[in-house]
């Protein structure tokens, strides 16, 4: 399986593409959502789909549904070179979010 990267940045774009994982640029939540909707019709080969947190933030029910799948492409949302859109508890809001436990 292979990765794919949906980028609001060339910047991104460019450093994944020296790492062997291609991709396209998407500005707005249209052009995103038919790229995410491109990949999954027509790129079957694709395990791994990698956006952009800023990219993600556009479609954010789209990238919900994607996270809830049951099949591929995996979604993972990555910070561009600006820096990450999520907060410093980012991990433990995810947690007790997803199963209700309170991470100290």
């Amino acid at each position: 399986m292979k990765g794919f990267l949906i980028s609001d940045n060339h910047d991104s774009l460019v450093l994944l593409r020296l790492a062997g994982i291609p991709g396209v640029m998407a500005h707005g939540a249209e052009e995103t959502a038919a790229a995410v909707t491109d990949v999954l019709e027509k790129r079957h080969d694709v395990g791994v789909l990698v956006l952009t947190e800023r990219a993600a933030a556009t479609v954010p029910a789209l990238a919900k549904a994607l996270r809830e799948r049951d099949e591929p492409p995996l979604l993972v949302e990555i910070p561009d070179r600006h820096g990450s859109l999520r907060g410093a508890d980012f991990l433990t809001r995810y947690i007790r979010e997803a199963i209700g436990v309170k991470v100290e």
